[in-house]
């Protein structure tokens, strides 16, 4: 009987796919298992039985991922649950950036009283009419599950779609419509289009990506959105570029004190995920993620170990290892193992940056006493009989 704990509301759709071996507890304490969303855990005390953290969602800036890797516990996340809830909002940005339909809408609440106020909006709508999308360029910077998706909206919107991504997916590649333009320098999106939408990770190569310089090489008039990280923009360059007339619009789905109510910005209370489709498939992924690592010690969609699946172990016993990734560990592992005359049927190893991850299925049920002996190889972080 597994333990799962809960840290935030987790959707019924999800945590209906756990069986008669889970149990759900209050107490963290007693968790194998943590399913959580926005709450924080950099100051949490990690149970000694905790196994495994899965977030209902994309983000694990809340999640101590270093602390847990030493620990073995493993961290996963919902790439892709939550895209297409991400996909409409952004595409509702530029629309909003494209029309002034929140200027015309208030317009409207400031003339409720006007009994004329049909007529009176003939004569004032003037003051809120846009632009259409179509014709527009559109560059999509980052073709990851949400950057596909919009790519491929707004080319049935009309729309010229360049997309940048040096890191590009086979899977995305699929998924990415023939139609859109990849360009292999990000420069030629800052140059060609009207609107620009960046949808990459924060990381430190990442991180205030759209500057002063960025802004220079683009058009005069271009529309900047905003759906993935507040901090991929350096936002007080991008308010002077509003200010001097290069930016027309800043749409972007992080508030904060920068922005919000600021001349030319469109901020919306990060909605990007916040349907209830996009909870729910969150919800289900991560429960089917951490599942499969607690029954299986299979491992997808990690953020601080490999990716590692051999499907349901048919033998007697199986060892998961979590190590750190330095040469000649598996010569000791498998040298524990032939010492006792137990012989390795199959096993897998993976590693990510500084961790490695090992699984080796075995004809007999590991005793204790290999169990320990792996334990005090240096460099191992935990040892785990999956099964």
């Amino acid at each position: 009987m597994f333990q799962i704990n809960c840290l935030n509301p987790i959707s019924q759709v999800g945590l209906k796919n756990l069986t008669e071996n889970y149990k759900l507890t209050e107490n963290v304490n007693e968790a194998e298992g943590i399913l959580v969303r926005s709450a924080a855990m950099h100051d949490m005390e990690l149970p000694d039985k905790l196994l495994a953290v899965a977030r209902a969602g994309a983000g694990t800036n809340n999640i101590p991922l270093d602390k847990c890797a030493e620990k073995g516990i493993v961290v996963f996340n919902t790439p892709g649950a939550n895209a297409n809830g991400v996909k409409e909002l952004v595409i509702a940005g530029m629309l909003l950036a494209a029309r002034d339909v929140v200027g015309g809408i208030e317009w409207v609440k400031s003339a409720q009283g006007d009994e004329n106020i049909a007529k009176t909006a003939e004569k004032e709508k003037k003051n809120f009419a846009g632009t259409e999308l179509m014709g527009k360029k559109l560059g999509v910077i980052g073709l990851g599950a949400i950057g596909v998706k919009v790519a491929n909206v707004a080319l049935h919107l009309g729309m010229e779609v360049y997309g940048y991504d040096p890191y590009l997916s086979v899977n995305a590649a699929w998924e990415l419509s023939r139609n859109v333009k990849h360009v292999l320098n990000v420069e030629d999106i800052y140059a060609e289009c009207d609107y620009i939408t960046v949808h990459v990770p924060l990381l430190d190569s990442t991180k205030g990506m759209i500057d002063k310089a960025a802004i220079d090489k683009m058009k005069d008039g271009v529309v900047i959105l905003n759906f993935a990280r507040d901090l991929l923009a350096n936002e007080t360059d991008v308010l002077a570029g509003i200010e001097s007339g290069k930016v027309a619009r800043y749409v972007s789905d992080f508030p904060n004190p920068t922005t919000a109510g600021k001349k030319g910005c469109i901020v919306i209370p990060h909605l990007g995920a916040s349907t209830e489709e996009s909870e729910d498939n969150c919800a289900v992924m991560a429960v089917q993620e951490l599942m499969d690592y607690l029954e299986n010690g299979n491992i997808r969609n990690s953020v601080n170990f490999p990716a590692c699946d051999m499907g349901v172990c048919a033998q007697a016993g199986r060892v998961a290892i979590f190590h750190k990734n330095i040469a000649n560990m598996i010569t000791k592992f498998t040298a524990e193992f032939g010492d006792k005359g137990i012989n390795i049927t199959d096993m897998m190893n993976k590693s990510r940056g500084e961790y490695a991850y090992t699984m080796l299925d075995i004809e007999t049920p590991a005793p204790e006493e290999v169990v320990k002996a792996l334990e005090a190889i240096d460099g191992v972080f935990r040892v785990r009989i999956v099964k």
